[in-house]
């Protein structure tokens, strides 16, 4: 793979978790025999990922003394945020060493697995391809969890764009570069700060996943997919 930088999202605070997250952060949360954020980590491995930093803010510690139990044999860094700072913020902050270069995002909140690699392969060839910030994304009726509203709607040439009714979940995988962020002028933001912007110029770009798509988004979805 061409693409050799990742982040994981792993700062939030998991309330709607509760009373899991009062002792344990979301990432660290079992689903099955993994923790959410070892899929993460191992998915992005198999793409050949070699440098990740991973933000975290709630129960840094715990994250911290977790990673330090394994050897994944790529370099990662534990960054934490003394205050919370958003997505956007989030990775702005933390991705600071990877200077131009094109990284992949995950969100643990998704369950992923091997079944993702083709799929964030393909992610990785339209971004080369097109130079532009990409997104999976995925129909809301392939969603496991029906409350999502959606977040995008597909338009010419896979862009991307927010209408009223929107069909297609972000699944939580992008790749990007920092140069996403030359306009942002704080620091805390939501990626969707940045995402209507970048749709408002036709600068943003989805691939569509053809996977169930399993998101621990609360407690009772965590129950229904652990059983």
């Amino acid at each position: 793979m061409i693409i050799k930088k990742a982040m994981i999202l792993a700062a939030g605070l998991g309330k709607r978790m509760r009373p899991l997250t009062e002792k344990i952060p979301k990432p660290l949360i079992k689903v099955g025999p993994k923790n959410l954020l070892e899929r993460s980590i191992e998915l992005l491995i198999k793409m050949g990922i070699d440098e990740l930093v991973i933000n975290s803010h709630y129960l840094f510690q715990e994250i911290d003394n977790f990673l330090k139990t394994k050897n994944y044999g790529i370099s990662i860094t534990l960054i934490k945020e003394e205050e919370l700072l958003d997505t956007g913020g989030g990775i702005l902050n933390a991705t600071k060493k990877f200077e131009n270069n094109p990284f992949f995002v995950l969100n643990p909140d998704t369950i992923w697995n091997k079944n993702y690699y083709e799929e964030l392969k393909i992610l990785e060839n339209s971004y080369l391809v097109n130079n532009k910030p990409t997104l999976l994304l995925v129909d809301k009726n392939n969603s496991h969890d029906k409350s999502f509203k959606g977040d995008f709607n597909f338009t010419e040439n896979n862009y991307i764009k927010r209408e009223e009714k929107n069909q297609y979940i972000f699944t939580g995988a992008q790749i990007i570069n920092r140069s996403i962020f030359e306009s942002i002028k704080k620091k805390t933001f939501s990626m969707n700060e940045v995402w209507n912007q970048l749709a408002k110029e036709k600068k943003l770009l989805g691939q569509e996943s053809n996977q169930t798509f399993f998101h621990v988004n609360n407690i009772k979805v965590y129950d229904e997919l652990n059983k």
